[in-house]
């Protein structure tokens, strides 16, 4: 009987301690989500409404992702967050990209001209938060000093410029 009930006891406990342990790292990455702006209504949060700007044309895909602002996650391959994808549309397209808890985030944007799910440095267009200059001596992957920025629990606004080849 007392073997049986500390075999019980220390699978209960094994069960709760399950529940409060955190979710691996490796789950808090790579989340393909849908634009959604409900996250960005008034009393929502956190999250960021971006505005991609000066798209060159209605064809192909425009991807925002979303990265903690680190060196050790920004453009790091696998190290987004939440991803979403949208038919490209020439001008202006908004996007509601929540985010996990208030902290420090980057945002970079792919436009996929051909739609083929590869970065054709020729043809597609790239954009990253707060604008940084491209360059060859940063061969597009500015520091993420430059492209960090603050979200608290609320709702934050940005407009980032499509730049082309």
């Amino acid at each position: 009987m007392t073997r049986t009930f500390i075999a019980t006891a220390g699978l209960a406990a094994l069960a709760l301690g399950g529940l409060a342990a955190p979710a691996p790292a490796a789950a808090q990455y790579r989340q393909k989500i849908s634009n959604d702006a409900a996250k960005c209504a008034a009393g929502a949060g956190p999250s960021v409404r971006v505005t991609v700007t000066d798209i060159k044309e209605s064809r192909g895909t425009i991807r925002v992702q979303s990265y903690r602002g680190t060196k050790e996650d920004w453009l790091e391959k696998g190290k987004w967050i939440y991803r979403m994808e949208a038919p490209a549309k020439a001008g202006s397209m908004s996007f509601c990209m929540p985010l996990p808890r208030p902290g420090t985030y980057a945002i970079a944007v792919r436009h996929d001209l051909n739609g083929n799910g590869s970065t054709d440095i020729f043809t597609d267009g790239g954009a990253m938060s707060n604008n940084p200059s491209l360059n060859i001596f940063n061969l597009g992957k500015p520091s993420y000093k430059k492209v960090a920025f603050q979200v608290g629990s609320g709702v934050e606004s940005m407009s980032i410029r499509m730049r082309y080849r």
